[in-house]
């Protein structure tokens, strides 16, 4: 269960920088949301691949490479999941793309990530 806090806590800050992010590319400099969200993600992404593997996990005896190689894979995985979620969430639901980002971010991060790393990449 401590594990699972760690990750959540994890995931909260990964999220913090990926929205702050995404914000920062839309709002600021003049990005499309949908791209907003990819830079976003791949920031976040950096973040909860670092955590994961010092602190959650504490995977760090592990080889770089291999768990990079693994994270990237279910990574890109999620990162077709929240840019897709957002676009149809905003496009076709009429949301603000923040608030698309909140529901999908969510979702992904409770019935994607957090399995997949456990198992797969962090093991």
């Amino acid at each position: 269960m401590f594990t699972f806090l760690k990750a959540q806590a994890a995931s909260l800050a990964a999220s913090a920088v990926d929205f702050l992010v995404t914000i920062i590319a839309v709002e600021l400099c003049g990005f499309w949301y949908v791209a907003g969200t990819i830079v976003g993600t791949v920031s976040g992404g950096v973040t909860h691949f670092t955590l994961g593997r010092t602190w959650v996990f504490h995977a760090a005896d592990k080889t770089i490479p291999a768990q990079a190689i693994k994270y990237f894979l279910v990574w890109n995985g999620s990162l077709l999941l929240n840019a897709s979620g957002v676009y149809v969430i905003t496009h076709y639901g009429g949301v603000n793309y923040v608030y698309s980002k909140v529901i999908t971010s969510v979702l992904v991060g409770f019935f994607y990530n957090y399995l997949i790393q456990k198992r797969y990449v962090f093991k």
